[in-house]
């Protein structure tokens, strides 16, 4: 990745995480805490993340507002996996996160950004709908269910139990990555 895409993907994540943390925030807001230099790069990043659904703009009498969309806090869910301070300790705790996904084709995308964030957390693909670590991601995963108001959609398990074989497989599978 060039310069270039390097600065405008770390705007459009500021954009993200600043939007995390509130309802929904002024235009006017986020362009204060950057400089002129940037303001055009700023504009731009806004205007990508509308056109890709992350975020919707709500307009008022006065100014408008930014709001973080349910595919904004997937994509930011996924900017929080891929960062360097997200990673987890490589000693296992003992402990299998197994996620069980079912949700319907007519929700498509969803269920193929939960595989890829699954993916992105190596999990490892048990069947079409089951998966497994021994990392601890399950906290992410269970903000993730209740962001996208996943409750039947999505199970999961945390055990430290798994028959012998199952287990000696996966610790072998883990270890190889």
């Amino acid at each position: 990745m060039d310069n270039k895409n390097i600065k405008k993907t770390n705007i459009q994540k500021g954009i993200l995480k600043i939007l995390a943390e509130k309802p929904a925030v002024s235009v006017n807001t986020i362009k204060e805490n950057k400089d002129s230099k940037e303001s055009y790069a700023l504009v731009r990043s806004i205007k990508n993340l509308v056109e890709n659904g992350c975020v919707e703009i709500i307009k008022s009498d006065n100014q408008n507002y930014l709001k973080l969309t349910k595919k904004g806090q997937g994509k930011l869910n996924c900017i929080k996996l891929e960062a360097e301070e997200a990673l987890v300790s490589n000693t296992w705790d003992g402990f299998w996160r197994i996620i069980i996904l079912d949700i319907p084709e007519e929700r498509k995308s969803e269920r193929e950004a939960l595989r890829y964030l699954l993916k992105k957390a190596n999990f490892v693909c048990v069947k079409n709908t089951v998966w497994i670590s021994p990392h601890p991601y399950e906290n992410l995963f269970t903000n993730i269910k209740k962001d996208l108001g996943l409750e039947t959609e999505l199970m999961i398990i945390v055990t430290n139990k798994l028959d012998p074989e199952t287990n000696s497989a996966f610790l072998k599978s883990v270890n190889s990555k």
